[in-house]
């Protein structure tokens, strides 16, 4: 559904101050009341994840917002692939069944929040790259993984090839669960967290030719380097974590002896290796959560939740591991102008920035979401 000419102009919303936007978000779940959820990732402005009620990674999210008996309608606080997973989630038959037929409508307060990983991996150029790689290797022996940050097309590809979605807490298991099916994996969009993963599997990088969508010819690689793979990569990265460089995990280490590197498997593999922990979002926050007073780290993940750690644990020492200042700038988008006229519009009748995947598209990226639940 589209603005319509009813519908609330943004730019007013823009002059508000923060105080006065607080105000009329209250006032709006006041009204909307339980059928509504505001969902906040980690990632997002403090003054937003205020407005939040549930506050976590994507897929949870979806998941929370999902299995609500009340819930009529999410404005996810996130990017677009979010937005579809919770669409997805919350209007598979089973749950439309439960709520006889009634849809949960899925808001994103600006559509213009996107996500560049995701970005760099289109369902053309995918369909292009699976095709191409049948001139060379059966695709009969390979299993599409995609990580669930990826738009819709690309989950329901894989749920359509007999491939599975992963999260970067699940992708060991779903690499494993794809090896047992298929001797090589095409894994995308990002290729850190493929890379990382299957480097804990014992596969090398020799066994792991990355296909580049922009080459001319087999994603840049030579025939011989992909019948000799293991683990297909995509050329794709998150901007937040490839920022992150092995000179800045050196410096904190020089800097502050006895620190702890904790990073989001999304780093460059020449960080991820000099960390002394990792892990996604989730296990980070818990990492944190559960050490003692006086725990020194340099966190290699996006800056808002890392200074959100910073001032929720006092207690300890926590570091942004890197100089340079590194935001995901399309999460950034949303603020609480967006949120509040977003839902001021819906109340209104004229609901804006919905998000809605089609029925083919839902069904396929379903079959792969429950694959991904399957594995442990």
């Amino acid at each position: 559904m589209t603005t319509t000419a009813l519908a609330h102009e943004l730019k007013p919303y823009k002059s508000l101050s923060n105080d006065e936007l607080r105000q009329r978000i209250l006032a709006a779940k006041q009204q909307l009341g339980d059928r509504l959820l505001i969902l906040g990732h980690h990632y997002q402005q403090d003054e937003v994840i205020e407005m939040a009620d549930l506050r976590g990674d994507s897929y949870l999210l979806s998941q929370m917002a999902a299995d609500s008996q009340d819930c009529r309608v999410i404005a996810f606080c996130g990017v677009h692939f979010m937005a579809e997973t919770a669409d997805i989630l919350a209007n598979r038959p089973e749950k439309l069944a439960e709520r006889g037929g009634e849809r949960v409508d899925v808001i994103l307060p600006d559509m213009a929040a996107g996500c560049s990983m995701a970005d760099m991996a289109a369902i053309e150029q995918i369909e292009d790259a699976w095709d191409e790689l049948g001139e060379v290797i059966d695709t009969q022996d390979i299993t599409p993984v995609t990580y669930i940050n990826s738009a819709a097309s690309l989950k329901a590809f894989v749920g359509r090839h007999g491939g599975i979605v992963c999260t970067s807490s699940n992708a060991h298991a779903a690499i494993e669960w794809a090896f047992a099916k298929t001797s090589r994996v095409m894994f995308f969009p990002d290729q850190h967290l493929g890379r990382n993963t299957a480097l804990g599997m014992n596969i090398t990088n020799d066994q792991m030719p990355v296909w580049d969508p922009y080459a001319s010819e087999l994603g840049g690689n030579t025939e011989q380097a992909l019948e000799n793979s293991k683990v297909i990569l995509w050329k794709g990265h998150c901007s937040v974590h490839q920022m992150f460089r092995p000179e800045h995990v050196a410096m904190f280490r020089e800097k502050h002896p006895g620190i702890k590197i904790l990073v989001h498997p999304e780093c460059p593999q020449e960080v991820f290796e000099l960390a002394d922990e990792y892990g996604s979002t989730g296990k980070i926050i818990k990492t944190v959560e559960a050490a003692p007073p006086g725990s020194k780290w340099a966190i290699g993940t996006e800056l808002h939740l890392v200074n959100r750690l910073k001032e929720e644990h006092p207690e300890q020492e926590i570091h942004f591991l890197s100089p340079v200042v590194c935001m995901c700038a399309t999460m950034y988008r949303i603020d609480l102008a967006h949120l509040a006229w977003s839902l001021e519009n819906y109340l209104d009748g004229t609901p804006t920035n919905l998000i809605e995947v089609d029925d083919e598209t839902a069904k396929w990226s379903l079959v792969a979401l429950e694959r991904m639940l399957e594995v442990k």
